[in-house]
């Protein structure tokens, strides 16, 4: 049973011509109505309340004899006093909102759902939770009062260490811990770059199609995006040259173009690469899946070819761990370390220590490690798995696209069906997808889906999911 704080009671108006306590009476009677205080709910003592707000016992004894009267609140001795169970008070009715025109919902691209194909989201059913919650335990057990006050706002030197030793051996990174910043997740990592290096009305360029979300923090920091098309080699950039030279930075997925899983070439690196050193821009590498590469071993990162200190590296444990934990992470060219201190410490407020401690922990253990073996194999089965279920079934209303890696598929819609439509129509049915067109900054793409695959255990899962997918084409 939950319970309302005193200090959930709005504060009292002592200038009202409406006394103390048919004050508190209303703000009692209107949580209740509103649905703040539900049936069965414990509501503060009379004294707890009247040492809250500093008024005289009596005042408030006042307000719950009126509410009991009135059938609000039942006084339960010394199990206190709680709103009267089996209240049906009188809801406000609230008016519908209009749907939108087209009838498509927007994509939320952070959705706080687990639906059927949700994407950006791990294998969650596999996540080692039993060792976590020991870790987890063993640390809040640790904590002294050193580790209570406010965190390093860089991240917790640790955690900085251990990502920094892990990305020299996975990654091809040679960085020091010092290059490392801890941030709260891929926004506040974009967010941290701008402020750092860029000013208003700087250009970027960002791949077409590309993650929607970054060009929409770019425009929120007056930020302007240059779309540059990417083909089966990535990025293509010598079109990025022709529409841009002079651009400031580049945004690119290298191991796995998001959306289209493509990787970029060793030879569009090198170009990226030159271009960056003799224009004096920078290099954004979102390295948000690289680990999960499925015919060969993961690439290299583009940062480990970075010999002119252009290439900003960003990853993220969201898609190897779960998305919860908000933490990221930024590896920064070692001349740029002192100006990335300089902004962490005036706009960042540091990530919780208690969780970086944890995640610490599960690195040092070799649990890190371990978990993202496990589901590099899971995630090969998972993904064949779920293309054949889902071929079965829609041979022949989609192909699915030959990727080499990534969480995710891409189901290309044949014939003249709309993928935003077809979305729109999967959402109210409970199932998740993203429409291709929705990635797009500018120009026209073929209709596809993008379904995730890491929840999906089983060819029999997939196959039923992919019945219910034909049954709204």
């Amino acid at each position: 049973m939950t319970g309302a704080r005193p200090g959930n009671i709005p504060p009292l108006d002592p200038t009202a011509a409406t006394p103390f306590y048919r004050q508190i009476y209303d703000r009692f009677r209107g949580a209740i109505a509103s649905g703040l205080l539900k049936p069965g709910d414990r509501i503060p003592s009379a004294r707890a309340l009247t040492k809250e707000l500093g008024l005289a016992r009596g005042t408030i004894e006042a307000a719950y004899s009126l509410l009991a009267a009135e059938g609000y609140i039942q006084a339960r001795g010394q199990a206190g006093t709680i709103v009267t169970p089996d209240l049906k008070p009188q809801m406000p009715v609230s008016k519908p909102i209009p749907p939108a025109d087209s009838g498509i919902a927007p994509t939320s691209f952070r959705p706080d759902s687990i639906l059927p194909f949700q994407m950006g989201l791990p294998a969650l059913d596999t996540f080692p939770r039993k060792i976590w919650a020991r870790l987890g335990a063993r640390c809040a057990r640790a904590m002294q009062p050193a580790d209570m006050v406010h965190p390093a706002v860089s991240g917790l030197p640790a955690l900085r260490a251990e990502i920094a030793a892990y990305l020299q051996v996975s990654r091809g990174i040679d960085c020091s811990p010092s290059q490392v910043f801890v941030t709260s997740g891929y926004r506040h990592t974009i967010a941290l770059i701008v402020h750092a290096l860029l000013k208003p009305d700087d250009r970027v360029w960002l791949e077409n199609p590309g993650y929607p979300p970054t060009r929409e923090l770019f425009r929120q920091m007056q930020i302007e995006s240059i779309p540059v098309p990417v083909d089966r080699d990535g990025l293509v950039v010598s079109d990025g040259i022709t529409l841009a030279p002079r651009a400031r930075a580049a945004v690119v997925t290298p191991a796995h173009q998001s959306p289209l899983c493509v990787s970029l070439s060793l030879p569009r690196r090198q170009a990226l690469l030159d271009w960056a050193a003799g224009n004096d821009a920078w290099i954004i590498e979102d390295d948000y899946d690289g680990e999960y590469r499925y015919v060969s071993r993961p690439l290299p990162a583009l940062k480990s070819l970075d010999r002119d200190g252009r290439v900003l590296y960003a990853g993220t444990f969201s898609k190897v761990l779960f998305p919860s934990l908000r933490l990221a992470y930024l590896v920064v060219p070692e001349a740029e370390v002192a100006r990335f201190e300089e902004m962490t410490e005036a706009l960042a407020a540091g990530s919780p220590e208690l969780t970086q401690a944890i995640v610490t922990a599960f690195i040092t253990e070799g649990h890190f490690a371990r978990h993202i073996q496990r589901m590099r194999r899971l995630y090969a089965e998972r993904r064949a798995m779920t293309a054949a279920g889902l071929e079965s079934v829609l041979a022949g209303h989609m192909q699915i696209d030959s990727q080499p890696g990534g969480m995710h598929l891409i189901l290309r819609l044949l014939g003249r069906q709309s993928d935003r439509e077809l979305v729109a129509h999967m959402r109210r049915e409970g199932l998740y997808a993203e429409a291709l067109t929705d990635w797009m900054i500018e120009g026209d793409a073929a209709p596809a889906l993008l379904l995730n695959f890491t929840n999906i255990d089983s060819r029999t899962t997939a196959e039923t999911l992919a019945r219910r997918i034909s049954k709204l084409l």
